[in-house]
């Protein structure tokens, strides 16, 4: 291999990557359009703006998700639209409607690309298409689990001070709620709030909040909560006991991945680092090598 095929090579390379980092900076750039389906009290839902084009087709397909084969899966999504909080932005049938729907415009472009010789691409395409609204749900519900994990020591001690001072929970969280910049975890604990003034009972009200985010610390934390008041503890040592818990945990996690930190950036430096470094160093050696080989 002569020095002219490795800069060909070389140049592919680099080309590649810069294709890669403009679609993921178009995927950045399309999950921040949004439409806006959330009242004053809840977080801005934001959609993806492919998810956005297909949603005016979608009632049109919410057969594929009615039909028996796929009870699993609209079960699953429904799950996960629960844990993400979008459930009030779209429903299941919608999204799996939009899930089929971009992979019929994915299986379009590839026999298009197939009829112009580039079949490849066109199957990397559809399987972009059909990946890519099930990825996004996944990223949106790991984000507010980590939202809400992050929140959740604080809002205990604030709940400990207050229920610690003599007020019962229930106002104790009205008051935290209304003084706290809505967040997740404030989302869901002011849905839980509403439900048990609507007259829901508080156990259910919190079995319910469980269920619907199925965060592990949060559901800890109901729980505890809710064999409180089944066995008459007190509340207020109960919660100061699940914020050290959770702090500690916390704590725990951050170790954890700052030791994790140098073994993660060996690759970015191995594969994009080293190569340009070596680039720098021996692409003039090896002109003048050739220069003295070729005379």
């Amino acid at each position: 291999m002569d020095f002219s095929n490795i800069v060909t090579l070389v140049t592919a390379v680099a080309a590649g990557i810069s294709v890669t980092c403009v679609a993921l900076m178009l995927f950045y750039f399309m999950e921040g359009i949004e439409i806006d389906r959330s009242g004053g009290d809840e977080v801005r839902k934001t959609l993806p703006l492919m998810v956005k084009i297909f949603m005016p087709l979608a009632p049109n397909f919410r057969f594929i998700a009615r039909h028996r084969l796929f009870q699993s899966v609209t079960k699953y999504t429904e799950d996960h639209l629960l844990m993400s909080g979008y459930i009030s932005a779209i429903s299941a049938e919608d999204f799996i409607a939009v899930r089929a729907l971009l992979t019929l415009f994915g299986l379009t472009l590839f026999l298009l690309c197939a009829m112009a010789g580039n079949a490849i691409p066109g199957l990397l395409l559809v399987i972009c298409l059909y990946i890519y609204p099930g990825a996004w749900l996944k990223t949106i519900v790991k984000r507010r689990h980590l939202e809400i994990m992050k929140a959740l020591p604080n809002v205990l001690d604030l709940l400990t001070l207050s229920v610690e001072a003599g007020k019962d929970f229930l106002t104790s969280l009205r008051d935290i709620l209304g003084r706290r910049k809505m967040d997740a975890l404030g989302e869901e604990l002011g849905r839980t709030f509403k439900e048990i003034q609507l007259g829901k009972k508080r156990q259910q009200a919190l079995r319910d909040l469980s269920f619907r985010v199925k965060q592990s610390d949060l559901t800890a934390v109901l729980n505890a909560i809710i064999q409180a008041e089944e066995l008459g503890v007190s509340i207020g040592n109960l919660l100061k006991i699940q914020g050290d818990m959770l702090r500690n945990k916390r704590f725990t996690r951050a170790e954890k991945l700052a030791n994790e930190a140098p073994v993660k950036i060996l690759f970015p430096m191995v594969v994009f680092i080293f190569p340009a470094v070596i680039l720098i160093l021996m692409v003039p050696i090896l002109m003048q090598a050739f220069k003295f080989l070729a005379r």
